[in-house]
């Protein structure tokens, strides 16, 4: 279970939670569903797997497939930072280095798997790694009494874990552990990535590519369309939720500001996100009296490099 930690009052809100997902294997909230992901691969004999990744699911599933005695095939672009692609060569993926995005990636991943040697847990095209990562609503429910929050809000690439909160929170409706949902879930997004902001604003209920993405600090948002698009805008607007993006120098303000009145280094992600919050908040959508989650995805120290 990973900590959820109220912060200070210093933004104006009463009640700000964050929800530390760094303390996961492999240092981020990835581990929750490729280790779900693995472990029934490896219950049904699957052995060889591969992924595209901005980082964190290429050292999650790494890690998990050696442990089981499996192959991982791990495709990233060639700007992801270096202590990736060192995680996964350590713990033996075959690394390829990919001109591009996430996107040129998965389609050069493609092309290598085209006769489906190895198993693809690219997000959504399989339903474990949905599983898994639903578990953070299960904890935050929990860690809150089970009153859930009046607001969530989630850094959105492949958008994975907003599903996954939002299916959790539905699936505890139906057993009867909750009696409502007042959650909101609102997507972040990098300014020079956002397809799903785009999305939202011109009321579409999918994505379309998002050409030509700019590289971001926060690498596991430079998805330019993901493919779980549909289920992303559809939480969106069954919750209420909203979509908003946040500029690289408010990141970067929002990490040093973060951890000088919380004493937490946030990942960039996770400034995306805080970033979110005091914008949210600032224009009313957020209430004082509110309850609101916001969500640290994953250790800083891998993106050193990307914040210099």
């Amino acid at each position: 279970m990973i900590h959820l930690k109220k912060t200070s009052q210093k933004c104006n809100i009463k009640n700000l939670y964050l929800k530390e997902e760094g303390g996961n294997p492999t240092g981020s909230f990835k581990a929750r569903g490729i280790g779900m992901a693995v472990s029934k691969a490896k219950e049904l004999g699957i052995s060889a797997f591969c992924i595209p990744t901005a980082g964190n699911a290429g050292s999650a599933l790494t890690a998990y497939v050696a442990s089981s005695d499996g192959q991982a095939y791990v495709y990233m672009p060639e700007t992801t930072p270096r202590v990736f692609t060192l995680d996964c060569e350590v713990m033996g993926a075959k690394v390829s280095k990919v001109k591009g995005s996430i996107r040129d990636a998965g389609l050069a991943m493609a092309k290598d798997n085209i006769n489906g040697q190895w198993w693809d847990i690219t997000t959504l095209k399989e339903p474990f790694r949905l599983e898994g990562k639903k578990t953070m609503g299960y904890e935050i429910a929990e860690q809150l009494d089970w009153i859930l929050p009046d607001v969530i809000i989630y850094p959105t690439g492949g958008g994975t874990g907003l599903i996954g909160i939002w299916k959790a929170f539905q699936e505890m409706m139906e057993l009867g552990w909750v009696d409502h949902i007042p959650t909101r879930m609102v997507a972040v997004q990098a300014k020079g990535c956002n397809p799903v902001v785009q999305a939202y604003q011109t009321g579409m209920d999918h994505c379309t590519l998002f050409e030509n993405p700019e590289e971001t600090m926060a690498n596991g948002l430079r998805v330019p369309k993901a493919f779980g698009d549909r289920l992303i805008m559809r939480t969106i607007k069954e919750s209420n939720g909203i979509a908003l993006d946040v500029t690289e120098e408010e990141m970067m303000a929002s990490i040093h500001e973060f951890g000088r009145s919380e004493g937490i280094f946030l990942s960039p992600e996770g400034a995306a996100v805080y970033c979110g919050s005091k914008k949210l908040i600032a224009t009313g959508y957020i209430k004082s009296s509110e309850k609101v989650v916001i969500i640290n995805t994953g250790s800083p120290y891998k993106y050193v490099d990307n914040m210099s």
